[in-house]
């Protein structure tokens, strides 16, 4: 085992806190995280597969330890989102790298690999969606606000965004609770009941919508690029449901999906398990050159 260090990158004036494991010249894993959470929530998977690879966790702009700039001098956008991490990889001289992406992270990466294929190796999908019949009808209030963006669509989504809501992510779909921490979930309230922070947050759910209009174009690129993927689901998701998993092999044949008896916040309950799986898989890559 490494040691984590925690870090800042300047990102063309914007500080995007990260944190890295592992030998500089390992194999590089890029870990991005979803909503609500940040970083933190690869705090039992960096450990166990650090001996082996290089990983880099950063927090995207507006979550966690990473700069919050204000909306009228920042889109919180998916596409901004994305071009931000994608010059945070080079600012830290990521070249070629995995991706593993969770819930927000599966756009944000997916549009990365979009404009540069060459730099992805392969790509880990833990209930990071890219099908219509992945969502649920938990998107239902969401997709009210994308066909009319009134305020009262919008102030609907705010439940969203409340502590109760939130502790219901992390333990929804989980047979045992008490495996789940209460660390997770209480950061990241933390971080949203920072001032501004709801609004950001919204601005977020309202875009999502550019997202599910470019699953043609994410399903192009598995088609045609075929990247070596492996998707790892919290089968009990309420956003992300197993189907949208079993899609992938439609483009992918070759891709390998497995599912966890957990929720949408599988590493809680299910790191081992999950790092036992990706070590597996970037580790035969590794052998085949």
């Amino acid at each position: 085992m490494t040691s984590i260090r925690y870090r800042k990158a300047d990102v063309d004036g914007l500080n995007v806190f990260y944190r890295e494991a592992g030998r500089a010249d390992a194999s590089a894993l890029l870990l991005l995280h979803g909503f609500p959470t940040a970083g933190h929530m690869f705090r039992d998977l960096i450990p166990v597969l650090s001996d082996r690879f290089r990983l880099v966790a950063p927090d995207l702009p507006g979550f966690g330890q990473s700069d919050m700039p204000a909306r009228e001098s920042f889109a919180y956008t998916f596409a901004a989102l994305a071009q931000v991490i994608e010059r945070f990889t080079e600012v830290i001289g990521l070249t070629r790298f995995s991706l593993y992406v969770f819930d927000y992270g599966a756009p944000t990466g997916f549009r990365m690999a979009l404009r540069h294929p060459e730099r992805i190796v392969s790509i880990i999908s833990q209930n990071g969606n890219a099908y219509e019949e992945g969502l649920s009808e938990g998107w239902s209030p969401i997709r009210a606000y994308w066909q009319d963006a009134s305020q009262a669509n919008r102030a609907v989504l705010r439940s969203f965004l409340s502590p109760e809501t939130t502790v219901w992510q992390y333990t929804h779909g989980v047979p045992d609770a008490s495996l789940v921490s209460p660390d997770g979930y209480t950061l990241d309230n933390h971080y949203l009941e920072r001032p501004g922070a709801d609004e950001i947050q919204l601005d977020l759910f309202g875009d999502y919508r550019t997202n599910v209009a470019m699953y043609p174009e994410f399903q192009a690129y598995f088609r045609k690029h075929k990247p070596p993927f492996l998707a790892v689901w919290g089968e009990n998701d309420p956003f992300f449901l197993p189907a949208g998993a079993k899609a992938f092999q439609r483009d992918m044949p070759g891709a390998e999906v497995r599912f966890f008896d957990t929720g949408h916040f599988a590493l809680e309950t299910h790191a081992r398990e999950i790092a036992a799986a990706i070590g597996d898989f970037l580790g035969q890559l590794n052998s085949n050159g």
